[in-house]
């Protein structure tokens, strides 16, 4: 069981490669091993591109030719992700280990996909392939958490990002922009949006930030931007609405799409908005995004209980007054230095998900 968890351990560190290319699938890792030695290893690298397990394969294939049928039958193929059983981008897997009788399978955790579920594994010993599942089910879980959000709840798994100063405000009371954290912080946060599929902003922190949300501090490709604009106040040159990136503008009354800018008009607008927003994100295949509004955005979804993580950075400088920074309602998971800036991170439960 040891060597099982070695090995998962590995599939789940190539699995993190994918992360930010492949949404939205699941990021997936797998290896093959032989006598104790480990000759494939891949990831799923992009979404449309051929599956972690397809490519461990095709490695096998043109490294042993020959002889790697006798390799197949002789190895044990570990993945962190039940291989699909139906037919999308690409062919399944469980039918492609069937078809090259690989010797056992050990899968971290079943995909939660109603046409994958437990489906892969049933054609995988249908073949008479010996299958293992559950080996590190908790961290292959974790690790695909937005993946499994989309699925299980046809919504976004939903980051709130705010950063307060000491004495607990984010933003000056006036409307101007006044920046809190530091160089640290800013890069880290880049690093975040070249992971998700968008970043969510408000008309008010478009209009007193003009925030570009790209990724300039690293490589990194950029997220979808989406902006809540109900009366369309922000105006056509705003970073926002350049069309450097794809953006989707969240209004009352217009639809249609020019370019990279899709303006989505929402009937009944100040009704169920975050849920509406959120909805329509889904069916657009996005699959995670940051809400890195001011108060007034992030409240519409505290409030509604439609967030599953907050990452919350504190500034050591005071400003003795200004707009209260929201108070989030549960334990911190985790806390970290960045620069002279703390960072903390909490996940919502079914008991907290309060405002």
């Amino acid at each position: 069981m040891q060597e099982h968890e070695t090995y998962m351990r590995r599939c789940l560190e190539l699995a993190r490669l994918g992360m930010g290319q492949v949404s939205p699938n699941p990021m997936v890792g797998a290896l093959l091993a032989h006598d104790g030695k480990v000759i494939a290893e891949n990831y799923h690298q992009r979404f449309g591109g051929a599956h972690a397990e397809a490519l461990v394969i095709e490695e096998v294939l043109n490294k042993y030719g020959d002889g790697a049928a006798s390799l197949f039958r002789n190895s044990t193929m570990y993945v962190s992700l039940e291989p699909c059983a139906h037919y999308g981008k690409t062919p399944p897997c469980a039918k492609l280990l069937a078809d090259h009788r690989i010797g056992e399978v050990v899968v971290g955790c079943r995909d939660p996909f109603d046409q994958v579920d437990g489906k892969g594994i049933a054609v995988m010993e249908a073949a008479g392939i010996r299958v293992t599942e559950g080996v590190l089910a908790d961290e292959s879980r974790w690790l695909n958490r937005r993946f499994t959000t989309r699925v299980s709840q046809q919504r976004p798994y939903v980051i709130l990002k705010w950063a307060q100063t000491a004495d607990g405000y984010m933003a000056p009371e006036d409307g101007t922009q006044r920046w809190i954290t530091g160089a640290d912080a800013k890069q880290l946060v880049h690093r975040w949006r070249s992971e998700e599929d968008a970043v969510l902003v408000g008309t008010r922190t478009a209009l007193s930030d003009n925030p570009q949300l790209s990724v300039r501090e690293l490589p990194g490709r950029n997220p979808k931007r989406v902006l809540i604009d109900k009366d369309l106040a922000v105006g056509s040159t705003a970073h926002l609405l350049d069309a450097s990136a794809e953006t989707i503008v969240f209004n009352a009354t217009r639809a249609d799409w020019m370019g990279n800018i899709k303006y989505i008009a929402l009937e009944n607008f100040d009704w169920y908005l975050p849920q509406n927003i959120l909805f329509q994100l889904y069916l657009m295949d996005v699959q995670s995004v940051i809400i890195e509004g001011g108060r007034k955005t992030l409240d519409l979804f505290l409030e509604a209980g439609l967030w599953d993580e907050a990452r919350v950075f504190t500034a050591p400088q005071r400003w003795g007054a200004g707009v209260a920074a929201p108070i989030c309602h549960a334990a911190a998971a985790a806390g970290q230095q960045v620069g002279a800036d703390r960072l903390h991170i909490y996940y919502r439960t079914d008991q907290n998900a309060t405002s």
